[in-house]
């Protein structure tokens, strides 16, 4: 039933043919069962392995590798070559493909975890009326039409309307569902109001949520996917995850490079054919087949096959980093696509704010002597950790607060007028609510007060475990006092009250909203001496001016708190004891801002970043939150840049385009409106974070480019995310962007560094061929240059040290380049140089070497036909291994000097020494270790056709090396 809010009780039971007194029949329930389906959320189709899989290979460049495999792989078995040689190439290529699909399988694995998550927050029992009888059930059969009973901690199964109040309210959390940061308090009224949000809907109790007080009836409107959580889960389904900003650029990226490769491919076999019937082929067709070889060399030089894994390990790095920062990393790809942020949606509670209710002032009465004089204390301590202090209106600490008469008697009334409970919890390592935010609150309050005529106070509760003393003071004033009686909360009072034994006197604490105990209030206790004074007009409009100005400018939530001597012997209380009471104080409480965030919201600022507070909450406790932590700060007024969610929604829409670009807060959301806005952002070409806790957050999480969950948020959040704070703090999300940025400019700098050592391996093969000398380097050998020698130093990079000014540059566009057109010209000069170096070192060993066979340079040109024409050298010197392998060392040696290129884009190295990275340092050295291990060891020099250098040699290639 859709619009079951908007009726009234009768008309719903009638819709549904169902007798409040009696519940459904057995015929009811399986009727309504076929009609509206399980009260389970539906198993999501999963997407097969092997589509995961083949999702993998979906890449221009993979494809190219592939085909290169299997082109080299088919020559192999053409020219009949066997043993580990002539399958390395191909075998090493789809090894590489291989490593880089089983990342990609197992991180899209993850992200279906969240809609399993959600079936967490479904109830697994129900107290259910049917044919009369109360029974209790599994939640799971649950239909439309059962009358269902909740009462406190009561885990909502399915979508309710109230039809009966069975306690003097009801209250529920449903911060999961729609992040207010306190209970809702439901009743029984249709609602009126039109384009309804949850927060609105106060006749409807919605699934998953919890009551924390009272006891009540309702009838089931909704079950399974018909549910609050039900379209929170089909609202995850439609969204798509979008690619990070680095994916498509190097997508881009990679379809430039394939078809620049086809290309220099096609021209490199096309210029040859004049080439294919020389006698050293054997006939054309070898020819053909030659050039082809030649050909797949040129594209394995081409593509950086080290750069996916690079890629990758730079972004774990940068995870590493950010862990310690208290940043979980969910999606590698995510780590840089924080870097270009240009808009924070963040949620209000338990992000900005801590969501736990905490006392942060009290008013009290101190004395009457020269005129009323009212005294404020201030409350430090932001969490229901019994941790924090007292401080006097000048900002001193009270050593012995529980010696003040109002502040022991407001312990007291705080301790014993309560129905909450507060224990810490060893395995999360903190502090826990059961019951009302608001009543934990005045437990802590009362821990932080102290018990009176103990010098050793403050330092003996110190030495108490967490768990005595999570209520040590507490339990000691409820042990001081019996509780004989109870009067409970109820909405037209606003108030309850609870009736103590102590040595055989009988008093009655009171606590409730401050309009209602103030009025009811006929002498104060004053602070200075412990006395009781008759209450004036001017004392209480003293009072009614501070709880104006506690609730408004300071938006607190404000309790006062009373007491009244009760005659000896009585028993019970009744509404009527509730007069001519003794005003203790006021106490105003609030979910207070982290103490982290105003620091951090400046570096947004300074960074170019724009942060959007985004709540359930009403706008003026959201507007005094933002005013706290700086969110208003560059604001004279906050007329076009403060919204609820109605209001936006009625903008026409140029004037929404506008609002987007000036919002600074939307107030009363629910979980579709966080989706649209991050949406909208988007279309305006923002790269949106958005931070959220509750299993409503879920959509927007999924849907924003960089989802971040809070550590102490819900499991379906934090499945839903791209990264999640670990200590739920705004400070972090900064702190992660900085790294972001960092890994960002790390990762365009081994991205450099590897094209212009490809540029270099493709000019050298090309240079090669257009002179008609003999191939410079084999396929094996480029494989083992791209992989080994390119990959470490290029994985180096990804240290590099962030530079200082990282928060200050404006985010850079998504649209920017990866390589920009200079440079690449740059880049393409540095390749031209290292393919041309290495074609020199092939060349000289040749015409100029002492070991080598001196040949005119006309007989290199002409080395294919060798076999046919009389020479006065033997045609096996084009075999050696000598010209190859100083190609090869020059190859290593020149790329090795050019990664001390990329300490920096654009400074030089009498700027950022080599030492500033010494982790690249130490992977130079590694790769000549490794590079010197396979010349010199025999095995190894076989299978990469190299040999041993003398010291000559090594010298022409420092020589040949050392300019770049």
């Amino acid at each position: 039933m859709e619009d079951a809010y908007a009726r009234s009780v009768s008309e719903v039971l009638d819709f549904f043919g169902v007798d409040s007194s009696k519940g459904l029949t057995d015929f009811q329930v399986s009727q309504h069962a076929r009609l509206y389906g399980k009260n389970v959320l539906p198993e999501e189709e999963r997407t097969p392995f092997w589509k995961l899989v083949f999702k993998q290979f979906d890449d221009l460049l993979v494809k190219i590798l592939i085909a290169a495999a299997l082109v080299s792989f088919l020559l192999a078995l053409i020219n009949g070559e066997t043993g580990l040689i002539a399958f390395l190439e191909p075998s090493v290529i789809l090894m590489i493909l291989a490593a880089n699909a089983a990342v990609g399988v197992i991180t899209e694995t993850n992200a279906e975890k969240a809609l399993e998550e959600l079936r967490a927050y479904q109830a697994d029992i129900a107290t259910v009326l049917r044919n009369g009888c109360f029974s209790i059930l599994p939640a799971t059969e649950l239909v439309p039409g059962d009358i269902v009973e909740v009462s406190v901690g009561c885990k909502i199964p399915a979508d309710m309307r109230m039809i009966e109040m069975l306690s003097g309210q009801l209250r529920v959390d449903q911060a999961i569902l729609t992040g207010e940061s306190s209970s809702v308090e439901k009743d029984l009224e249709s609602t009126i109001a039109t384009n309804a949000v949850y927060q609105d809907k106060t006749n409807i109790l919605f699934s998953g949520t919890v009551v924390v007080a009272g006891r009540a009836r309702a009838v089931v409107i909704g079950v399974g996917a018909n549910t609050a959580m039900g379209s929170i889960r089909d609202s995850m389904l439609r969204t798509d995850d979008e690619a990070t900003p680095l994916k498509k650029k190097l997508d881009e990226f990679g379809t430039f490079l394939a078809k620049v490769i086809a290309g220099i491919c096609v021209l490199v076999w096309i210029v040859n054919i004049g080439h294919f019937r020389d006698p050293a082929h054997g006939g054309f067709l070898r020819g053909a087949i030659h050039y082809f070889k030649i050909a797949v060399a040129l594209a394995v030089a081409a593509i950086p096959e080290g750069l996916p894994a690079v890629v990758t390990t730079c972004l774990a790095l940068g995870t590493k980093r950010m862990a310690r920062l208290n940043a979980i990393v969910r999606s590698l790809p995510s780590v840089e696509t924080l870097g270009c942020t240009t808009v924070i949606c963040s949620d209000k509670t338990g992000t900005l704010t801590t969501n736990m209710m905490s006392v942060s002032k009290i008013c009290v009465v101190h004395s009457i002597k020269n005129g009323p004089e009212v005294a404020e204390f201030g409350v430090s301590g932001t969490t229901y950790a019994p941790e924090g202090f007292i401080f006097d209106n000048t900002g001193v600490q009270l050593e012995f607060p529980a010696q003040l008469p109002c502040l022991l008697h407001i312990a007291m009334c705080s301790a014993l007028c309560n129905e909450s409970l507060l224990q810490y919890n060893p395995d999360k390592g903190n502090y826990e609510k059961i019951g009302e935010s608001t009543e934990v609150a005045l437990r802590v309050l009362a821990e932080k007060v102290g018990l009176p005529g103990f010098d050793s106070m403050p330092s003996a509760l110190n030495m108490l475990s967490k768990h005595e003393r999570a209520s040590y003071c507490n339990h000691y004033w409820e042990n001081q006092f019996k509780k004989v009686s109870v009067l409970e909360f109820s909405r037209d009072r606003k108030m309850m009250s609870v009736l103590c034994n102590h040595k055989q006197m009988e008093i009655m604490f009171s606590k409730g909203a401050p309009e209602s105990i103030i009025s009811r209030c006929t002498n104060i206790l004053c602070n200075n001496d412990g006395s009781t004074i008759p209450m004036d007009a001017t004392l209480r409009a003293e009072l009614d001016s501070r709880f104006n100005s506690f609730a408004g400018k300071e938006t607190l939530r404000c309790l006062a708190l009373a007491l009244k001597i009760m005659p000896m012997g009585q028993q019970i209380l009744s509404f009527d004891d509730e007069k001519d009471l003794t005003f203790i104080g006021l106490v105003g409480m609030l979910d207070p801002p982290r103490e982290e965030v105003r620091n951090a919201m400046i570096s947004c600022m300074t960074a170019g970043i724009r942060v959007i507070v985004v709540t359930g909450d009403n706008k003026s406790t959201a507007e005094s939150v933002c005013r706290k932590i700086g969110a208003f700060d560059h604001l004279v007024d906050y007329v076009g840049h403060s919204y609820t969610a109605a209001e936006f929604e009625e903008l026409p829409g140029t004037q929404q385009t506008m609002a987007l670009q000036r919002m600074a807060l939307l107030t009363r959301v629910e979980p579709s409106h966080k989706r649209m806005l991050v949406e909208a952002l988007q279309n305006q070409n923002e790269v949106v974070a958005m931070t959220g806790d509750g299993v409503n957050d879920a959509p927007a999480l999924k849907k924003a480019d960089i989802g971040v969950a809070m550590g102490s948020g819900t499991a379906v959040a934090k499945s839903a995310s791209d990264m999640v704070l670990a200590d739920d703090n705004f400070a972090t999300i900064v702190a992660a962007v900085a790294e972001g940025r960092a890994i960002y400019n790390n990762t365009k700098q081994f991205i450099r560094y590897m094209i212009s050592s490809n540029i270099g391996e493709v000019v050298c093969i090309f240079v090669a061929v257009v002179l008609g000398i003999p191939d410079t380097l084999a396929p094996v050998q480029l494989l083992w240059v791209n992989l080994v020698t390119d990959g470490l130093p290029a994985t180096a990079i990804g240290f590099n040290k962030p530079d200082s000014d990282v928060m200050k540059a404006k985010p850079r566009k998504v649209s920017e380049a990866v390589v920009s057109g200079w440079l690449f010209f740059r880049y393409l000069v540095i390749g031209a140089y290292v393919g041309l170096a290495t074609v020199a070192g092939f060349i000289w060993w040749f015409i100029y070497s002492e070991t080598g066979p001196k040949l005119p340079y006309t007989e290199l040109m002409n080395f294919d036909t060798c076999p046919t024409r009389e020479t006065t050298y033997p045609c096996s010197i084009f075999e050696d291994r000598h010209p190859s392998t100083v190609a090869m060392t020059v190859l290593v040696v020149v790329e090795m000097f050019n990664a001390l290129n990329n300490l920096s884009e654009n400074q030089s190295l009498l700027v950022i020494p080599p030492w500033s990275n010494l982790w690249l340092v130490a992977s130079i050295i590694l790769t000549m270790l490794l590079h010197i291990l396979i010349l010199y060891v025999p095995p190894l020099s076989t299978l990469f056709s190299v040999t041993s250098l003398s010291w000559n040699e090594w010298a022409v290639i420092l020589y040949l090396s050392f300019p770049v």
